[in-house]
């Protein structure tokens, strides 16, 4: 079957431990390297809350989604032969997905987190199913997911369809580099495709598994941007040779905001020992502008955003969201509204807020290492500027970066559309507002890589001052994939190399050499 488990991490789930790190872990994971299992007490739960379906089917009593229509057809009672044609309809009805697909890691995300809220025993789902479903993200069978179609409520229906599609082998997937039908792919690892019985459709396509997923990857992605904006606040701050006072802690233990200290710890951690630093603390210059001024504050209110994300995603990973859930033990069968994404769609919202101040700020440093009047340094940061343009529409390009962001910054979670007529009348755009998130995420790294190619090229002019040991580290790892910019030459190169060293957390690595883990 082509790949050996043999030195694979084991993970086993429980339905209620899965993290916002394992969450990445397992989506970027590759083949070989996770594998993945239930526990045997989830088994178990499973397997009782299946044979309690199956038994309230004897009593012909009508019950959402088992044997009866969906949505607005509630009221349409199934005859028990119907029953699995029902979910299989189901499912190809739901398959209603445009746009591009979404990638293997994401989707992959997506697959772990519909089965972990499965697995906790509530939904009635034919355990056998729930275990394919775990052997696609074993084996890195993944199947293609349309990006667009889902309101975020009665859960992400469309795209999970998708996913459900693969499963009872009708579907495309991505398999060993090349994009097959399913059931190939689930012929090669040994196995058949799953057959639906009652509840179980529903069951794999009702609730929050692609929101959830968008947010707990976007919260991994922006812990790690609000180091790096740290990281190259600090080293504008010396390419400008601007006051670092401003970071005192005692200023900040006036304003006691978590997020505020966690940034002027880190600031004060980075600049410690700067020769460029410390060869003006006692100039006459008294106030930066505000870009530089108040990146405690300004970085800190956005890591306030994530502070909030994660305790809402965190929730979310090891919720049941599906309709109706089964309560095996108080023999109840209660339709409710789990699947309603509200909670994500106004984290990610807020949090894409977050991070997108993040880029305005660092377009304003950029701007200040752009003006001559102000850093005293060669306009746009070029020898002979004039015959050479420099960095000048470098700046352009972060200009025009976040400006697009102001766009997305528009929340969806305000919006909601009414349909299946007007049964589902309030619904929450959570996977809008998870793409939006995803969208400014990458263009704030490519902000960032912006302001890190400008004042590594600033720092080049203060020479031969260095700035702090950690600061010298992060220089030297940028020079090591983008040359000193003597005169002009196409940037947009260098600018992706500095995006992939912020992919790779190569950039956090190396000043945490140096200063210890960054907050």
């Amino acid at each position: 079957m082509g790949i050996a488990f043999d030195h694979a991490e084991k993970i086993v789930l429980t339905g209620s431990d899965l993290t916002i790190d394992l969450v990445h872990k397992v989506a970027y994971a590759k083949p070989g390297e996770i594998e993945l299992s239930i526990a045997n007490d989830s088994s178990k739960k499973m397997n009782s809350s299946r044979q309690y379906i199956l038994e309230l089917l004897d009593k012909d009593e009508p019950i959402y989604g088992i044997n009866t229509g969906f949505g607005a057809l509630s009221s349409h009672q199934i005859a028990k032969e119907d029953l699995a044609q029902l979910q299989v309809n189901l499912i190809r009805s739901h398959c209603t997905g445009v746009g591009p697909n979404f990638s293997i890691p994401y989707t992959r995300a997506i697959m772990l987190l519909r089965a972990n809220c499965l697995i906790s025993g509530f939904s009635g789902i034919n355990p056998l199913i729930v275990d394919l479903l775990l052997k696609f993200i074993n084996y890195d069978i993944v199947p293609l997911v349309p990006t667009k179609g889902s309101v975020g409520a009665s859960g992400d229906l469309a795209p999970l369809s998708h996913i459900a599609l693969a499963l009872i082998g009708e579907g495309e997937v991505q398999f060993q580099g090349k994009t097959i039908g399913s059931s190939f792919a689930i012929d090669y690892i040994g196995h058949k495709p799953a057959v639906l019985g009652p509840k179980d459709g529903l069951a794999l396509i009702n609730g929050t598994a692609v929101m959830a997923a968008l947010g707990a990857l976007g919260c991994y992605e922006a812990k790690r941007i609000f180091k790096i904006a740290d990281i190259s606040s600090c080293l504008t701050l010396d390419g400008v040779r601007g006051t670092s006072k401003a970071y005192s802690p005692l200023i900040t233990k006036l304003k006691p905001h978590p997020g505020q200290e966690d940034a002027t710890y880190n600031l004060n951690l980075l600049l410690k020992g700067s020769q460029i630093k410390d060869s003006h603390d006692d100039c006459g210059k008294v106030q930066d502008p505000y870009s530089l001024r108040c990146v405690p504050q300004v970085h800190g209110a956005c890591r306030q955003t994530l502070r909030h994300a994660e305790e809402v995603v965190s929730i979310e990973l090891n919720s049941v969201t599906d309709n109706p859930l089964i309560f095996v033990e108080e023999g109840k069968v209660i339709s409710g509204g789990n699947f309603h994404g509200e909670a994500l769609a106004l984290v990610m919202d807020y949090l894409t807020m977050g991070l997108s101040e993040i880029a305005n700020i660092c377009e304003r440093r950029i701007e200040k290492m752009m003006n001559p009047t102000f850093s005293d340094l060669p306009a746009f940061l070029i020898k002979d500027s004039g015959l050479n343009s420099g960095l000048m529409i470098a700046h352009v390009t972060a200009a025009a970066l976040v400006s697009e962001n102001k766009i997305y910054c528009h929340p969806a979670s305000v919006d909601s559309v009414p349909t299946s007529t007007d049964k589902e009348d309030h619904v929450s755009m959570g996977v809008t507002a998870g793409r939006k998130l995803m969208e400014v995420l990458e263009n704030v790294k490519y902000v960032l890589s912006i302001e890190l190619l400008c004042n590594s090229q600033a720092l080049e002019f203060q020479k031969p001052l260095k700035s702090s040991e950690a600061l010298n580290q992060v220089h030297t790892l940028i020079r090591k994939h983008v040359p000193i910019i003597e005169q002009d030459r196409v940037l947009s190169t260098d600018i992706k190399n500095i995006v992939k060293l912020i992919n790779s957390n190569e950039l956090v690595k190396a000043a945490e050499k140096h200063t210890g883990e960054l907050k």
